[in-house]
């Protein structure tokens, strides 16, 4: 499968592109798509894959090596950090980004902590466990 197919810009997203790029990098990371130390594509291949500004895709690789996700080696192109526990480290960065949000939301609508809490416990119950 090619590295860049199911990327998706959108005008229509309120986001800029570079978050969005970032974004889905991450994604394909946290998921298992892409692996630790495996080389991906290089800023002009996602630029032209993409239809975006080269200038995008060096500024998402910019802010993603500054969070240790991607490294860059001089000559040899750009890779997953080699850290094992990047993917865990992903989803619980999102985790948290989803939780702020719900709180944000929570308070807005009214409702008490206690109340939120129950929420969470519900929407947690709900969730298919697999057998051990």
């Amino acid at each position: 499968m090619n590295m860049l197919s199911g990327f998706a810009i959108s005008q229509a997203d309120g986001r800029p592109m570079y978050r969005q790029v970032m974004e889905q990098i991450k994604q394909r990371i946290a998921i298992g798509d892409w692996q630790p130390e495996q080389k991906i594509p290089s800023i002009r291949e996602f630029a032209v894959a993409l239809r975006v500004s080269v200038i995008t895709i060096k500024r998402a690789y910019m802010e993603l090596e500054r969070d240790g996700v991607i490294v860059t080696m001089q000559g040899k192109g750009c890779f997953v950090a080699a850290d094992p526990n990047l993917g865990t480290r992903l989803h619980g960065q999102e985790l948290d980004e989803h939780l702020v949000e719900a709180a944000r939301l929570a308070v807005l609508a009214g409702l008490e902590l206690e109340d939120l809490l129950d929420l969470l416990r519900e929407a947690y119950e709900r969730i298919p466990r697999s057998p051990t």
